[in-house]
């Protein structure tokens, strides 16, 4: 039986928002705030961490689908999402992306001022992925950017006068991360890119180059967590996991093939799954160990 909501059936709502990716982003997020507080934060950062960043991802998911819905409607990938299908319709989508802004902005008030300063310009910025692929093929970096927000929010969260290079380089490291494994995703809608004017990497520099700007990302994305790992003191764990991160990064890059799509589920979702996780509890190795 699905839950009916004034928004839609809840099964629905969770389909449009892709409830099951807030795996990539909310352990970033988490690992900020440990790493901030040195240890465990207070229960009270944790828990309105936790609400401000699911309402966050949340809206941008929603305003994303509103802001691609012209385009999805004529993708046979994206024909089948609740908003093209009409199971939510624009009005409730609409009234999520107010309802979810609202609860990200209360979230953030219950934390610090300076994270309920930082909340609008934080939406806008999310929100602003959404129309860049019109314009440039930057935007796989740009959510990578807006992903790579999590770390500094949970930092934030615990200690909000300092910002210091810790997380800093934890923001660059899943700014690649996430600017790679869009990279791929992409490679799904090349022709419909092509055909409709969008800007993507592999739309706008071919297959190949695109290819060599995921790894090259993917390389960058090793790099800062390695650093991330001497700037904030971590121990010996941190450095076993990063190695492992680092191999699944490179398992990732030698699945992945333009012309042959069967692996890019399994290197966008599961192997991604596996790695976000991974460094939040290599980070709590890291200052327990």
């Amino acid at each position: 039986m699905s839950f009916s909501t004034p928004l839609g059936q809840f099964a629905d709502i969770c389909r449009m928002i892709k409830i099951e990716h807030s795996v990539f982003a909310l352990p970033y997020a988490w690992a900020g705030a440990f790493l901030a507080a040195g240890g465990l934060p207070s229960a009270r950062s944790l828990i309105f961490l936790t609400i401000g960043m699911i309402a966050a991802r949340s809206f941008a998911m929603a305003f994303n689908r509103l802001a691609d819905l012209p385009f999805d409607r004529d993708n046979p990938r994206t024909q089948n999402r609740p908003l093209v299908t009409g199971a939510i319709s624009k009005g409730q989508t609409w009234a999520f992306c107010g309802l979810m802004a609202l609860i990200f902005a209360a979230a953030c008030a219950c934390l610090n001022s300076l994270c309920l300063w930082l909340s609008i310009p934080a939406l806008v910025f999310a929100a602003a992925y959404s129309l860049l692929k019109r314009f440039t093929a930057l935007c796989h970096f740009w959510l990578g950017a807006t992903l790579g927000l999590a770390p500094l929010a949970g930092w934030i969260s615990v200690n909000p006068a300092s910002m210091p290079l810790t997380p800093v380089l934890l923001f660059l490291a899943v700014t690649f991360w996430v600017a790679a494994f869009d990279i791929y995703y992409a490679f799904q809608d090349l022709d419909f890119d092509l055909a409709f004017g969008l800007y993507s990497a592999p739309s706008v520099y071919g297959p190949e180059t695109s290819l060599a700007l995921a790894a090259f990302s993917h390389a960058m994305t090793s790099i800062f967590l390695l650093l991330t790992g001497f700037a904030a003191g971590l121990s010996w764990p941190w450095y076993a996991l990063w190695l492992g991160i680092s191999l699944l990064l490179l398992l990732e890059h030698r699945l992945m093939r333009p012309q042959d799509l069967r692996y890019v589920n399994t290197a966008f979702f599961t192997l991604n799954g596996i790695i976000s996780p991974v460094v939040l509890v290599g980070v709590l190795l890291g200052i327990y160990l």
